[in-house]
């Protein structure tokens, strides 16, 4: 069964680039984010790792780790890691699990048969802290995905957590957000100081409470 948004991501023990891990060990307090790659020394899969390092602090100021996944094996992946850092000039900065037993690849879900059989199809899991699956999204591997997304969703799970607010089409950081349709207008009033448009009944807007 694959997961679901509010399962408790499972936890496993695997080899990495960076020495075995234990899931929860590594991700510790953080956030975490969890993706897979269909093969190494793929070209797509080369600029996505490329991007993630580049992003690490970015990811940092979010409180989050990120680790990646390939069903080939361990010195497989110390080869390819030359290559990203020489074509994307970067140095990788995060793990990337071989996954070779396709353990973990099938306790996420990661291999979808009608797509291709034999390999993992690019699956993004974003966690929080509490180790639950906040986020899933899934790219066929002939697509590369958007990481510029992935931090604005984490952005947005992150605001809405601690404020009761939704982000609208389009969110970026800054923009108005929407104010939850369980607030009554005085409450909102009162706890928007920044003000509240009421465009709709259920449908107001407030500047970003945390800016």
């Amino acid at each position: 069964m694959s997961l679901r948004l509010g399962d408790i991501a499972p936890n496993f023990k695997a080899q990495t680039t960076e020495g075995e891990i234990d899931f929860y060990e590594y991700l510790g307090d953080s956030w975490g984010v969890l993706y897979s790659h269909p093969a190494d020394f793929t070209p797509v899969c080369t600029t996505e790792l490329g991007r993630t390092a580049a992003l690490k602090e970015e990811f940092a100021k979010r409180n989050v780790k990120v680790i990646a996944l390939s069903v080939d094996p361990l010195p497989s992946h110390h080869e390819w890691v030359k290559d990203i850092e020489e074509t994307q000039h970067v140095t990788m900065n995060f793990p990337i699990i071989a996954d070779e037993n396709r353990k973990v690849a099938e306790m996420y879900d990661m291999i979808h048969p009608n797509a291709t059989e034999k390999v993992t199809v690019r699956t993004v899991f974003v966690v929080d802290h509490n180790k639950k699956v906040r986020m899933t999204m899934t790219y066929p591997p002939s697509t590369g995905r958007n990481f510029h997304e992935i931090l604005r969703v984490i952005d947005s799970l992150q605001l809405t957590d601690s404020h009761s607010v939704a982000t609208p089409v389009d969110w970026e950081q800054g923009d108005d957000v929407v104010v939850l349709p369980s607030i009554s207008d005085e409450a909102a009033a009162e706890k928007f100081p920044k003000g509240v448009n009421k465009i709709k009944p259920y449908l107001r807007t407030t500047p970003q409470p945390n800016l």
